[in-house]
């Protein structure tokens, strides 16, 4: 089916979604009308951007025809070319926008994402590291109005973190962080180096969207084999003196949790549980997307967390995004969790590939 297709036929079912809500019996029928409202709110935008469209076509005809009628009057026939060269330009900024909208979705960008940051190669400097992309984040969460909440952290003597993982909660969290996942090279000299070298350290970061009680369904009871000790390292009063630690092992698979930064054993094994449900919901859509193609890479790059695909380099003050080309020599204002630029750029190349992929040309 070509694009224009499925914009008249988006435009048909518009229509019909407006006599249906109009009937008195689906007015009734409570949990009908508000699943036919919902879809017709959701075409509302796209059968307006596409009025918009053909009004822009119709002005088109119109200038077309007077420069025809113009012939003899050199003053309007400039004129009617300049308004041609405008309508062109908002043509093609129109389609662009439909074009947009009509690409596929992605079911998982309007939720929540736990995040997750472990130190790499390079020891306590990239320790180090972890804790100041943590940071980072925290502060980009900071200016979209989101919430973060500690799930799990294991620190080093240092100040630094082997492993941190925490739940992003708000609008359109995944969509935005989602690109994070993969290898975060850092090029620096660490505060314990004598001879003033630069060393290579990485932190690797995967996000993933949380998983919903119909996304995974677990038996507690015959996949977890769930174990309680007590919690190591800082804490305060009663945290080494009771058994509030949780680790929790899914026996179909073989991941393993766990979670000790609370006082409460519920509460360790409610985060734990949260945790490993966006595991396991992780590997089921990384296996849909193997299933569906081999070769169509779904976010940029492979968002393998083995794949390098960041480098902050801080003798030149500088940051590259070494799968979309992107340099900027601003690294200080990043990792004050100035990252729109960023998240810009790679939101922007993976719209650009899918509609290399699933849009026709106009």
């Amino acid at each position: 089916m070509s694009f224009l297709s499925k914009l008249n036929d988006l435009q048909r079912r518009h229509g019909e979604l407006a006599a249906l809500l109009s009937q008195a019996e689906v007015m009734a029928d409570s949990g009908r009308f508000s699943r036919l409202s919902r879809e017709y709110a959701g075409l509302d935008p796209v059968v307006a951007a596409f009025k918009d469209l053909q009004a822009i076509d119709t002005e088109i005809v119109a200038t077309e025809a007077l420069l025809v009628e113009s012939q003899q009057d050199p003053e309007l026939r400039s004129l009617a070319r300049d308004e041609r060269e405008i309508l062109q330009t908002r043509r093609e900024q129109a389609w662009r926008d439909l074009q947009v909208m009509l690409l596929p979705k992605d079911r998982n960008d309007q939720k929540n994402a736990i995040l997750e940051i472990r130190a790499g190669t390079g020891g306590e400097e990239a320790a180090l590291f972890a804790g100041e992309m943590l940071r980072m984040y925290q502060r980009f969460a900071e200016s979209r109005g989101w919430r973060m909440e500690l799930l799990s952290t294991h620190a080093t003597d240092l100040g630094g973190f082997k492993e941190i993982i925490v739940m992003v909660s708000g609008k359109g969290v995944f969509s935005s962080l989602k690109f994070e996942s993969g290898v975060h090279r850092v090029q620096r000299v660490p505060v314990t180096e004598a001879g003033g070298r630069i060393h290579t350290s990485a932190c690797t970061v995967a996000v993933l969207p949380e998983a919903e009680e119909v996304d995974v369904v677990i038996n507690e009871r015959e996949d977890l084999r769930i174990d309680v000790y007590r919690s190591s390292g800082p804490g305060g009063q009663s945290v080494n003196t009771t058994d509030s630690a949780v680790r929790i092992t899914h026996l179909p698979s073989g991941l393993v949790v766990v979670c000790q930064d609370e006082k409460s054993q519920h509460k360790n094994k409610a985060k734990a549980l949260k945790v490993l449900k966006a595991r396991l919901y992780d590997i089921e859509l990384k296996a849909a997307e193997e299933a569906r193609s081999r070769d169509r890479k779904g976010q940029v790059g492979s968002g393998d967390r083995s794949e390098r695909i960041r480098t902050y380099n801080f003798p030149q003050g500088r940051l590259t995004d070494h799968r979309i080309n992107l340099t900027i020599y601003r690294l200080d204002q990043v990792l004050q969790g100035d990252l729109e630029e960023v998240i810009s750029a790679l939101s922007s190349d993976y719209q650009a590939k899918l509609l290399a992929e699933f849009v026709d040309s106009p």
